[in-house]
């Protein structure tokens, strides 16, 4: 039940402080102008969708350098999994682990599958965060400002007048974009997931363990070739979900 938990822990580790670094180093240092400052003047506030697009784009590529960064310690982690299944003990330890493989496949083999990973989380990224601007935009703030001028508002400063029924409604609103934000990272995280497979698939295709080696699963020889082939089998969603399994087309198994 803990295989892989050691090179798990320090990708989780290095991958936190590495994403912290990242954002640190790149936030914009406030300028002459800037509203905050005594006597500076005044500017025009950024546009919501236009915050929405650099937030993301920074967080992206926080999130690209952890992946990049802390991707030999996923590959372990995963090899050291499907260890279980030939009962193979090749990849004992972390360090062992990255010694192996040097030797074995050289420096790229600690970035097998990064290459889908790294278009999953990016597509998983923008989908969920602008998924959530549009829901909490066009349909949450929309339908707080209707039901105000329903209530006898004014339409041309909905935030300023009738402020004991606004209250309310703004925690309201609040925890409902919470909830949208949480609906549409499950979304985009369903949308990803084809990425998510070939990358886990790619990590621990033709290394030398029988998880994957046929017959357990054929070698590919490019990401591409992972991909294409899954698709052509209809296997593009396998292992998304824990209650409902279906057998591959074009597959039977034998029970003993």
């Amino acid at each position: 039940l803990f295989k892989g938990l050691t090179p798990r822990l320090c990708s989780s580790a290095i991958g936190t402080v590495v994403h912290s670094k990242v954002l640190q180093g790149d936030c914009p240092l406030p300028d002459a102008s800037s509203p905050f400052q005594p006597g500076a003047s005044k500017k025009e506030p950024v546009s919501s969708l236009e915050q929405v697009l650099k937030e993301t784009s920074r967080e992206m590529v926080a999130r690209s350098a952890a992946t990049l960064i802390t991707h030999p310690f996923h590959v372990i982690t995963l090899r050291c999994m499907v260890q279980f299944i030939g009962r193979e003990t090749k990849y004992s330890g972390t360090l062992s682990a990255f010694a192996t493989i040097y030797r074995e496949e050289g420096i790229l083999g600690f970035f097998a599958g990064l290459i889908p990973r790294l278009l999953g989380d990016i597509l998983s990224l923008w989908l969920c965060n602008m998924l959530a601007y549009l829901i909490n935009t066009y349909a949450l703030e929309n339908g707080v400002r209707a039901l105000h001028l329903a209530r006898g508002g004014s339409g041309t400063a909905p935030w300023a007048l009738n402020v004991p029924f606004l209250l309310p409604q703004v925690s309201t609103m609040t925890e409902m974009k919470s909830y949208s934000q949480a609906v549409t990272g499950f979304f985009a995280s369903m949308l990803t997931y084809p990425f998510v497979l070939v990358s886990n698939l790619m990590a621990v295709n033709n290394c030398g363990l029988a998880g994957g080696l046929l017959p357990y699963a054929p070698t590919y020889s490019s990401w591409l070739d992972c991909w294409s082939q899954l698709h052509r089998e209809g296997n593009m969603s396998r292992g998304n979900s824990l209650f409902f399994r279906k057998v591959p087309a074009g597959k039977r198994y034998v029970w003993e």
